[in-house]
């Protein structure tokens, strides 16, 4: 029922930015923490970052930390992923998730996935 859809992944050079939009509908949104995972070609996928339902309480991986921003905007039901100074270990799909049982890291723990965009990053 639920539906993420990701946008705003394209070529940018190392030290550019990049804002990924998750448009979320079939659901409550507000009730949804949210996590951004990403996957490079023969890599399992790890997670980015998540945030609360409120958007009051985030996490980040350590190699994004001070790099990248999580948010939400509850009134468009979106969640945004600013990445700032981006590095070519960037590349990878990124993908928008939905939880509503917990505040997890782990890929198993999100019950609704969107499709991917794909981020690249020149050296």
């Amino acid at each position: 029922q639920v539906q993420l859809v990701e946008s705003g992944g394209g070529l940018v050079q190392a030290g550019g930015s990049l804002r990924l939009s998750c448009a979320a509908s079939g659901g409550t949104f507000s009730t949804f923490r949210m996590g951004w995972f990403r996957q490079a070609p023969g890599k399992e996928r790890e997670f980015v970052a998540r945030i609360s339902g409120s958007g009051g309480v985030t996490n980040y991986a350590d190699s994004v930390k001070g790099r990248f921003t999580i948010s939400r905007d509850n009134a468009k039901n979106t969640v945004y992923l600013q990445m700032n100074s981006v590095k070519p270990e960037d590349t990878a799909d990124y993908y928008c998730a939905a939880d509503r049982n917990g505040f997890s890291t782990k890929p198993s723990a999100y019950e609704y996935w969107g499709q991917g965009t794909r981020v690249t990053v020149s050296s």
